[in-house]
């Protein structure tokens, strides 16, 4: 193994620079990784932009990783091998002795590691992680492929299985980006009425290739009238940070229907409280999932054949790419390689 490795670290509040780091040994309960992918997510943006100074070393950020154990800490479960291909998502291993954790809400653990934002992520060569956090990547899926679905993947999937919402019945999914079109696909195969909102006519035919059944641009008509002469959704599931638009949108809710909120925003929803009251409507939050819920996700991919739409820069370009994520000119996940196999 070599005794050194690149890695992308913020040097300072919105500059990531190239570095080369001593390979690290990994802790008790702690995995190395030798990194393959890691996927450019919209997070990804406020760690390289809110990074502490004085954080020594500079931190690294992405927590859509992907790659292959190579060195074992003390204690590790057997589950894990030397050459395994394993990924890791934003939540970095629960602790299993907080409440949450003795409840079995483990995504909820109140000890957990933030990856790329309180501890070290991908956007390296090598990167240590949790036993706790380690996700299982099926063979059929490149690492290319795997590394968006660890976040964007997992958070779609679980929203959608939260949702309440039953196969046939109409789901609406605002916000198509890097998010809404992985929900689009899971949603079109977990046999729903798919609905896709979003900014302008040039994204429709996209839309509806990916699953929609309908798409409505809610620049040019009222998004919330549209479904309700659609019969009203079931669901709405938000990837936007744009509080006015998202709280228009209750209006178009079913009796009993959801709203699924899976971008936390700026600013506060504005909710009357007679819509949730009247029609028993409600309002809920959705955040990534546990490792398992991971692995159900890679594997529900894997059967109905959904997959990222993705461009693949080296890791030297990761610049480049966090730039073109500010500016939103991806389609759809931007996914950084390392030259491993």
């Amino acid at each position: 193994m070599k005794t050194s490795y690149k890695a992308m670290q913020v040097s300072r509040p919105g500059v990531l620079e190239l570095v080369e780091r001593p390979v690290p040994r990994p802790g008790a309960g702690e995995v190395l990784i030798q990194v393959q992918a890691c996927g450019v997510c919209g997070a990804d943006a406020a760690d390289i932009e809110k990074a502490a100074p004085a954080a020594q070393p500079p931190r690294v950020p992405g927590h859509e990783v992907v790659g292959r154990i190579v060195a074992l800490g003390a204690g590790t479960p057997g589950i894990w091998a030397l050459g395994q291909r394993v990924g890791v998502g934003r939540l970095g291993g629960h602790c299993g002795e907080c409440v949450q954790c003795r409840q079995g809400r483990f995504q909820l653990c109140l000890n957990q590691p933030v990856v790329g934002s309180t501890r070290d992520g991908g956007y390296a060569e090598m990167m240590l992680a949790r036993s706790t956090g380690l996700v299982a990547i099926p063979d059929e899926l490149s690492s290319e492929e795997a590394a968006p679905i660890l976040c964007a993947g997992i958070a779609t999937f679980n929203a959608l299985k939260k949702c309440g919402a039953q196969a046939g019945d109409t789901v609406a999914i605002l916000g198509i980006g890097g998010l809404g079109h992985m929900a689009l696909q899971y949603a079109r195969r977990m046999g729903l009425h798919v609905v896709a909102i979003g900014r302008g006519a040039d994204i429709a035919a996209d839309a509806l290739a990916l699953g929609a059944h309908v798409y409505i641009d809610n620049r040019a008509e009222d998004a919330a009238a549209r479904l309700q002469a659609l019969g009203g959704a079931q669901a709405i599931v938000t990837m936007i940070d744009h509080a006015e638009t998202v709280s228009a949108l209750l209006a178009g809710l079913a009796p009993e229907g959801r709203l699924v909120v899976l971008n936390p925003g700026k600013g506060p929803l504005q909710v009357p409280a007679g819509l949730l009251v009247g029609g028993q409507r409600g309002i809920l939050g959705s955040i990534t999932g546990t490792p398992y819920d991971n692995e159900k996700a890679l594997s529900f991919s894997v059967l109905v054949d959904v997959r990222p739409r993705i461009e693949v820069m080296p890791l030297e370009q990761a610049g480049e790419a966090y730039r073109r994520l500010k500016t939103g000119d991806v389609k759809y996940r931007m996914v950084l390689t390392m030259g491993h196999a």
